[in-house]
């Protein structure tokens, strides 16, 4: 089977390869010509452990190759996955132009049967403006040439997104035809032998699927982070509140960690765009503009620690952040935490070091010189007046504090993720803020 992916970012890149590891043919394409020169250089786009490896694997074995030329090869392939982005317009809803300009492409150059899916996360009706789009370009050619549009979003986390594709525990699918289902049933065989189910539905489904599944998740975060403002003005413990409400098997314990706010590619643009969905359908997603703003003021929670902690001035004050993506195990820095934190941090006045284990270039791209960049946590604590921990790396989990209470000039911990220990930071002389604890 020959499949081709357009885009060649996080979803586009990890899709190809796994469906190359499994057997299939795939053609990557990117419309940045760059990026096709840096794959097939052997250099990935982006961060994503094991992409690396799988990529250079079946790029060496000739199931996978890259190009900018879409048009020359859609007449080869019997499936096109459209993973293109979808970033978000002013009014917060998804921009649809690299998604239609893909139909129109395939309108324009098909030769025969071809089945477009879209992978990126797309509003409710897309499926339909995508196959208007290549009708529209069939008409004016003059010529009657079979296809069929699905949608087969991706749920994806980043940081395990191979193992998240190769080991799915669903694969949501929608289709319009038989034939649509049956390409897509084959090729996703190879990765629900082991029991997960391929869920077939409507297209509106399917595209609605997705974002209410992120929209979900990103509720219970946002719920969390109100139940912690909660817990510190009362007293009470959101550590010991999570146990306590996630051993209810109806709730469970994933995503109740109260935290400096979510971010990421999906998430944010995704509770925005079915916020925006529902003010052009007329139907008010109060829960969902709410778990935005709600998010919104939690990303400036840490900031609001440290200044307190210095009694509202920060003015000269050496400020080291550790951790600069939104989630360990990536280096995307969209809408991430720490560019509120360290912004906030700039306009008061205060000197910021930084360190990130993988981020530090796509900071530097985002942030340019505001901030001093360091080797390691320790270079970036060296005369720090407090560290504020944004991503819980693994290598942040057990620093000497002993070391570090020697190099910072004052002693404040401010911990974004509820990470340390309290007791045994207090005990090395430094003042501790956590999130949602006294």
């Amino acid at each position: 089977m020959n499949v081709a992916i357009v885009g060649t970012g996080y979803v586009g890149l990890v899709t190809g390869a796994c469906f190359a590891e499994m057997g299939v043919n795939v053609i990557c394409v990117d419309i940045d010509k760059n990026k096709i020169e840096m794959l097939n250089s052997g250099v990935m786009p982006i961060y994503e452990p094991g992409i690396k490896e799988i990529v250079d694997k079946n790029v060496k074995e000739g199931r996978l190759t890259f190009t900018d030329n879409l048009e020359g090869i859609i007449s080869n392939v019997s499936i096109i996955f459209s993973a293109v982005g979808t970033p978000p317009d002013e009014d917060g809803s998804a921009d649809l132009r690299y998604v239609l300009d893909v139909a129109r492409t395939v309108g324009k150059n098909m030769t025969d049967y071809v089945l477009l899916v879209t992978k990126s996360t797309v509003p409710v009706g897309t499926a339909s403006k995508v196959k208007g789009v290549i009708i529209e370009e069939l008409d004016k050619r003059g010529v009657s040439i079979d296809f069929d549009v699905a949608s087969n979003p991706e749920f994806l986390k980043e940081g395990a997104a191979i193992k998240d594709f190769m080991s799915p525990d669903r694969v949501v699918v929608g289709v319009e035809s038989i034939k649509a289902a049956q390409l897509m049933e084959r090729l996703y065989k190879p990765f629900v032998l082991n029991g997960f189910p391929i869920i077939f539905m409507d297209i509106p489904s399917a595209e609605m699927t997705k974002y209410a599944a992120n929209a979900m998740l990103a509720t219970r975060i946002s719920f969390m982070n109100e139940i912690a403002r909660l817990c510190e003005a009362t007293g009470a413990n959101v550590e010991m509140v999570r146990k306590g409400i996630g051993s209810d098997k109806r709730i469970g314990m994933s995503f109740l960690y109260s935290g400096a706010g979510y971010g990421g590619s999906c998430f944010p643009k995704d509770v925005k765009a079915l916020a925006r969905s529902g003010e052009e359908l007329g139907v008010r997603m109060q829960i969902i503009e709410a778990v935005e703003n709600v998010n919104n003021e939690q990303k400036e929670i840490v900031f609001t620690k440290i200044k307190d902690a210095f009694d509202g001035d920060l003015k000269g004050r050496v400020i080291a952040v550790w951790g600069l993506s939104f989630k360990p195990d990536t280096d995307d820095m969209r809408e991430a935490p720490s560019l509120v934190v360290i912004s906030k941090l700039l306009d008061a006045g205060a000197i910021v070091k930084v360190y990130d284990p993988v981020a530090m270039d796509e900071a530097k791209r985002r942030i340019s010189d505001k901030v001093l960049y360091s080797k390691n946590i320790y270079e970036a604590a060296k005369g720090a007046d407090a560290i504020a921990l944004l991503t819980e790396w693994k290598q942040f989990r057990l620093p000497s504090w002993s070391k570090l209470s020697g190099l910072m000039r004052e002693r404040v911990v401010v911990d974004g993720r509820n990470i340390y220990d309290q007791k045994e930071l207090e005990s090395e002389g430094f003042r501790y803020f956590s999130i949602g604890k006294k």
